[in-house]
């Protein structure tokens, strides 16, 4: 690696180090660095685990256990200067032992992580948010034979690199990256490249992987869900496109919510229908957080006569904690799933949505004005 002296048009050599010199370690240091800084391996991952040891029969532990954003498990081996020989091996272990994770044991392995390091998230929410799914059910972890490997280290024997490209014909999901430290005037600095498969040849590997009955089948899954809704909405936007012209301009959706502007920015009135409840809703996001509480502020100080008017109790959900604010009305007896019921919860939520643009109106006449 060099640096590029652009007053003299000169490259300068910068140092290549080994970890060992340096005095870093492999748990302490590299580990550490990957736990907090995932996406330095080129994708958004969620670490749930570290020094993982929860097999059954055995006190192998793995280095980190991440989930990615298809609801995979990741198993992400580190070594420092040297891989080793036995590496593929021992991750191949792991992987064979993960597979059998249900999503509930899952959950439980993150909540630990999260507990043990004094934090006081829920690991249900933080999958979700992840995920982007509205509800633990919604989401779907560790499905047939999806796990990935992915190691780290500095530098990789032939048998490992050989056994690698080998079991990439093979349909599983491996990726080995290189991490180097160099040196420039007392500065360190830490280079991660992924060396197999080679980036270009990358989705071609994944297709291949993406082949499982188990893939195959979970694809299905996805397909019916993503039908069932776009059916549930096209008939809930006929219902509502009935009793006020607000969705005129919207079309069905897979996703589990639909929804349009109030006629201020960021502030809208959504439909949203899970597996486990339906709502009406006004979802409040113009991109910043204490611009978001100052409106939820200003619908919250007309919380009785909104309650009054619209003639239910209202969940106003601050979140102060998050970017967005919401006021929702909530039906813990719907779910997507009771095709039966539909025609009667659409008319109840078409009806319960005009109620609520009614009664919320003077605050969004407020909102304009002021906004």
């Amino acid at each position: 690696m060099y640096l590029i002296n652009k007053d003299t048009n000169r490259i300068e050599k910068i140092k290549n180090r080994s970890f060992t010199d340096l005095g870093f370690r492999e748990r302490e240091h590299l580990q550490e660095w990957l736990a907090n800084s995932p996406s330095a391996l080129g994708e958004d991952l969620l670490i749930i685990q570290k020094e993982f040891s929860g097999f059954d029969e055995t006190n192998e532990r793995l280095d980190l256990l991440a989930i990615d954003k298809e609801g995979n498990l990741v198993i992400i081996e580190n070594k420092l200067d040297d891989s080793g020989k036995n590496v593929t091996w021992q991750c191949l272990k792991y992987a064979s032992y993960c597979s059998s994770l249900k999503k509930s044991q899952i959950v439980e392995i993150f909540q630990s992580y999260l507990d043990k390091n004094n934090l006081t998230e829920r690991a249900e929410d933080l999958i979700c948010e992840f995920l982007e799914a509205d509800e633990i059910d919604e989401v779907e972890l560790n499905t047939g034979y999806s796990q990935r490997l992915i190691f780290v280290s500095g530098s990789y024997r032939k048998e490992v690199t050989s056994t690698v490209i080998w079991l990439l014909n093979y349909g599983l999901s491996i990726q080995c990256f290189q991490v180097a430290p160099y040196e420039l005037n007392n500065q360190l600095f830490l280079n991660i490249e992924q060396i197999i498969p080679v980036k270009e040849a990358e989705e071609f590997s994944i297709s291949i992987a993406e082949k499982s009955k188990e893939t195959v089948l979970q694809q299905k899954s996805n397909k019916n869900r993503h039908k069932n809704r776009l059916e549930y909405w096209s008939k809930l936007l006929e219902v509502i496109n009935t009793k006020t012209d607000q969705f005129n301009n919207i079309s069905p959706s897979k996703n589990s919510y639909i929804g349009t502007s109030t006629g201020v920015r960021g502030v809208g009135y959504f439909f949203v229908a899970g597996k486990k409840y339906g709502s009406v809703e006004i979802y409040i996001d113009r991109g910043e957080a204490s611009e978001n509480k100052k409106i939820f502020d200003i619908f919250f100080e007309s919380k009785d006569q909104i309650e009054s008017d619209f003639g239910e109790t209202i969940l106003w959900e601050r979140l102060d904690d998050k970017r967005a604010s919401r006021l929702k009305f909530k039906d813990n007896t719907f779910s997507i799933d009771k095709k039966d019921e539909w025609s009667t919860k659409i008319e109840f939520f078409s009806n319960k949505m005009v109620d609520l643009i009614s009664a919320v109106k003077p605050v969004v006449f407020k909102l304009k004005r002021e906004l």
